[in-house]
């Protein structure tokens, strides 16, 4: 009898605190401060950021970019603001905005939208007689970048023609106001005036070959680009990549988005395309630098490409080898460790390729004597090969 009042005392008492309290289900649900008969079921959480970890490259810091990417201020479906806070989202430490100076997707639309309150002077279309400023984009998401940390490289696109001029990005621009030109050559010398770094854009877009064309012919010969991209989005062009080391070009790999990352990558669990940039921090001259010293690699669905030494000191700083021991007849047992965010498939000699995720170990085995090789299989250098490596013991 006595446990029983005991029970009942205390169930009375429990009874009393809740009414007097809000009830909190922890994540689940909760009830709203300002309004006691509101239940939320899942607590807000601060935005995560997905960290992409990769350790220092011969001295340098890797640096995850991407340096093609469009917003509503030329053919993007979404703003600047998105743009930069999905750049951070994503992992990203450097981010170019390279709006067309001649295709302005939503021009009509937000003119059509603003009938009536523009003035006569307004143009839907055209370059010369635009009343745009072509520099918006880049000051909006410069702006908004800072409140992330992120770095912006004030960019352009020149766009004509695919398939007999094609298409190439200005970077570090001055003012993007001043470098459209009728002669597409000349657009480009416009804004080589200004300092800009110049990238011919995914060279094999829409063509059944990436052979040069007479006018790509010309301005590379004219030394007019510093840089090729070879991955841009779900295209690989591995043939570029010896333009690149034969012309002494960077290489670099990029959305080109224009929709949002969430659809393109996530939903198929992929991370983005980026330019690793190897430099000694993130600011515009350091990254400037290292562009134009060919400090780059290009990744895109778990392959990269760039010249053969960086890629195999790349995959040296990444992953690390330790022997675990050596039995009577020599046969060697070593653990391999992936220590960044990138994985990687490793061939010894004809045997099947062995994957190694991303932070995780494995062990292999070798009967080899003083020195063991293989190749890195999603690895591309000059003339599609793959980098051997070969370590010593």
């Amino acid at each position: 009898m006595k446990r029983v009042l005991l029970f009942a005392a205390a169930l009375v008492a429990t009874l009393s605190v809740s009414a007097q309290q809000k009830v909190d289900y922890g994540m689940y649900q909760y009830q709203d401060a300002k309004n006691p008969q509101m239940a939320r079921h899942v607590k807000r959480q601060n935005l995560l950021r997905q960290e992409i970890i990769i350790p220092q490259v011969n001295g340098y810091n890797v640096y995850k970019a991407d340096l093609h990417t469009h917003t509503i201020y030329s053919d993007g479906s979404v703003t600047p603001h998105y743009r930069v806070q999905e750049a951070w989202l994503d992992g990203l430490d450097v981010m170019a905005c390279t709006e067309h100076i001649e295709y302005r997707r939503w021009e009509g639309v937000m003119l059509q939208f603003l009938k009536g309150h523009v003035g006569p002077d307004a143009k839907a279309s055209g370059n010369k007689d635009a009343k745009v400023d072509f520099n918006l984009a880049n000051k909006i998401t410069t702006s908004e970048a800072a409140k992330y940390g992120l770095t912006i490289i004030p960019g352009a696109e020149i766009t004509r023609h695919s398939v007999n001029i094609g298409h190439y990005n200005a970077l570090f621009v001055k003012d993007v106001n001043t470098i459209w030109d009728e002669d597409p050559e000349q657009a480009i010398r416009n804004a080589r005036k200004q300092g800009a770094v110049i990238m011919h854009n995914h060279p094999g877009w829409s063509r059944t070959t990436t052979d040069m064309t007479e006018f790509e012919k010309k301005v590379y010969g004219e030394k007019l680009i510093d840089g090729v991209e070879i991955m841009n989005g779900q295209e690989f062009y591995p043939g570029v990549v010896t333009r690149a080391s034969e012309l002494g070009l960077y290489v670099s790999a990029n959305t080109d988005i224009h929709s949002t990352t969430a659809m393109e990558y996530a939903s198929q669990g992929q991370m983005r395309d980026m330019t690793f940039i190897l430099a000694k921090d993130k600011s515009l001259a350091s990254l400037k630098e290292a562009l134009l010293a060919r400090r780059t690699l290009a990744y895109a669905y778990e392959q990269i490409a760039g010249e053969e030494q960086l890629l195999k000191d790349f995959f040296m700083a990444c992953v690390k080898f330790e022997t675990i021991s050596v039995d009577a007849k020599g046969k060697r047992s070593m653990i391999m460790k992936n220590t960044s965010s990138i994985p990687f498939y490793m061939q010894f000699g004809n045997a099947n390729p062995v994957e190694i995720r991303p932070f995780t170990s494995r062990t292999v085995s070798t009967n080899a004597k003083g020195e063991i090789s293989f190749k890195v299989i999603n690895m591309w250098g000059p003339g599609e090969k793959h980098p051997e490596i070969k370590l010593g013991f």
